[in-house]
């Protein structure tokens, strides 16, 4: 064993340093994956007897009306929580400048990443309340009427995205600092030399080199889009009447709330959940390997 050992030391000693990584991610993600799919096809309430009803719970989905809701709302989410990657590039490149105060600037900046979400939520609920919220303030000194975004079914999802966008944008940014200060500065020497600046400069030079920042900033966004829960339960619990559920929260109140305990029902949309975030993710992943290769 001890030869066995000194012959392969480098090469298992990583593996020993992973396995516990390895075993807890297992356990917490991996299983649970699996757990899930075995549970969606059974009606349970938590407690009792399991009953098979085989894919009756993914049929029941297809004609259940706030199940559409919520994949609407969170397609809307998709799309438009992209928008903390080129805000979070355009804010990181201003912070990358040298002038005075800059770390103020980033000192406020950064505030969003770290407060907890219930706090952003609570922050904005206040922001938009239509008696003393500031947003309805503004609105009325330039002479319009008031509007009560999170009770109106038009605005309420608009509203919480542009809450989810604020401290989003800040984690995208502290990832295209991180990536800016790995920038050649020869190959930006070089582009000077070559006459390159402004957009130019950006397209050419920087952002090929921020790629790996660009692919972690994609995946991290769409992830925290699709599995948005936080924000909707704190400023509106999905409501008005529905009408702000994603697929996270509706799993939520089909599996824990007063709908009964449907933990199978609640299992079949966690999967669908799943199914669509892996769409993505491996849409990225092959992209980025065709890039890398050249393909």
């Amino acid at each position: 064993m001890k030869t066995y050992w000194k012959k392969n030391q480098q090469r298992l000693a990583p593996w020993l340093f992973l396995a516990p990584g390895i075993a807890m991610f297992a356990i917490y993600v991996i299983i649970p994956i699996f757990q899930s799919m075995s549970i969606s096809l059974y009606a349970w309430d938590g407690l009792g007897e399991k009953e098979y009803v085989g894919l009756s719970n993914y049929v029941e989905l297809m004609d259940d009306d706030a199940f559409y809701t919520s994949l609407k709302n969170n397609v809307i989410w998709l799309v438009l929580y992209m928008l903390a990657i080129p805000a979070g590039l355009f804010v990181a490149l201003f912070l990358n400048q040298t002038v005075r105060g800059i770390r103020i600037y980033k000192s406020l900046f950064f505030f969003p990443f770290v407060i907890s979400q219930v706090v952003v939520g609570l922050v904005f609920s206040w922001f938009y309340d239509p008696n003393f919220g500031l947003l309805n303030i503004a609105l009325q000194a330039i002479g319009f009427d008031p509007i009560a975004v999170l009770a109106d079914e038009d605005w309420v999802t608009y509203g919480i995205i542009a809450a989810g966008l604020w401290p989003q944008t800040a984690y995208c940014m502290i990832l295209y600092l991180t990536g800016l200060n790995a920038v050649d500065p020869e190959q930006i020497e070089a582009a000077r030399l070559d006459n390159a600046k402004g957009f130019k400069m950006l397209w050419y030079v920087v952002l090929p080199q921020l790629k790996p920042a660009t692919f972690i900033a994609m995946v991290v966004t769409v992830i925290g889009a699709l599995r948005s829960f936080d924000l909707i339960s704190i400023m509106t619990d999905g409501g008005p009447w529905g009408s702000s559920r994603v697929l996270a929260f509706y799993m939520y109140e089909q599996a824990f709330s007063e709908y009964g305990f449907r933990m199978g029902y609640g299992a079949a949309i966690a999967v669908v959940l799943f199914l669509i975030m892996m769409v993505y993710i491996t849409a990225f992943l092959v992209k980025m390997y065709r890039d890398e290769r050249g393909l």
